[in-house]
């Protein structure tokens, strides 16, 4: 299983926030307009930047489980939310916070993501949401979540689901093929069988139509400029690595391709909002 450092999940979130859909934040926003209180599942919640980023678009009273397999980040997730808050309470293992006139109630569950999907909804949410996982995850996880949510009646709303589009700035020859051996990294087992990769957007749409849901896509790249130097600067560490491991690339390729100064970098998501037709 994945584990993500609580430096590179702040690193990447303000990225995250402006690169959401509007359009499918509007969506979700008007599905529980007319609704007072919500139930919210999100997996793997990291440092609880989904709440941070989803809760504005949702009703006035929100409780929140937030599933995660590292109880360290749970843990960051508790110091971090709360002092995002306006006001915040901790009752044991529950969070009470007031942002705006939102009044969130958070709990935190450890489980194994992988073999985890019916268990998670026995509190009948009203959503299930994930932020930047799917990729991670493989086609048989997709199919037994999107059935689940089916059962549950819940929707379901995942945000920056990477897509496999990828731009660096300047371009180089190697571009591609680090693209595409970084692809085969990123398709290995992540923990959850044979990962889908680049493909998990269009399983995630593919399955939930199939389960009757009605399915709005958006696109929510990150477009990173000099300003996100220190995120262009891992990303580019982060895909060298991947590409070393599979073996795919060799190493003088590898070394020239990571001394390019990079100014930019397009890095393409989509943004999955499926309701019960």
């Amino acid at each position: 299983m994945n584990n993500f450092s609580p430096e590179w999940l702040d690193l990447r979130e303000a990225a995250d926030r402006r690169a959401r859909s509007r359009e499918i934040a509007n969506a979700v926003s008007a599905r529980f307009a007319l609704r007072d209180e919500l139930r919210i599942v999100d997996l793997g919640s990291g440092t609880g930047a989904n709440l941070r980023a989803t809760a504005s678009l949702l009703p006035s009273r929100q409780a929140w489980t937030l599933v995660d397999n590292d109880p360290e980040l749970s843990e960051v997730a508790k110091v971090k939310l709360s002092r995002w808050a306006d006001a915040s309470e901790r009752n044991g293992e529950t969070l009470h916070l007031k942002k705006g006139d939102r009044e969130i109630t958070v709990t935190f569950a450890t489980a194994d993501l992988a073999n985890c999907q019916t268990a998670l909804l026995d509190d009948a949410p009203h959503l299930v949401t994930a932020s930047a996982f799917f990729d991670l995850v493989s086609e048989d996880f997709i199919r037994k979540l999107a059935k689940a949510v089916m059962n549950s009646g819940a929707a379901f709303y995942a945000a920056l689901t990477y897509n496999g589009l990828h731009k660096w700035t300047p371009h180089r020859p190697a571009d591609n093929q680090m693209i595409a051996a970084f692809h085969r990294h990123q398709m290995q087992d992540k923990g959850f069988g044979p990962a889908v990769g680049p493909l998990a957007a269009s399983q995630l749409a593919d399955q939930f139509r199939l389960n009757g849901y009605l399915v709005l896509e958006g696109e929510s790249p990150w477009q990173l400029e000099r300003g996100d130097r220190m995120l262009i600067d891992e990303l580019v560490r982060g895909h060298a690595v991947a590409v070393t491991e599979t073996g795919a690339v060799d190493a003088k390729t590898v070394v020239s391709w990571i001394n390019v100064s990079r100014a930019a970098a397009l890095v393409g998501h989509t943004d999955t909002f499926a309701v019960p037709a």
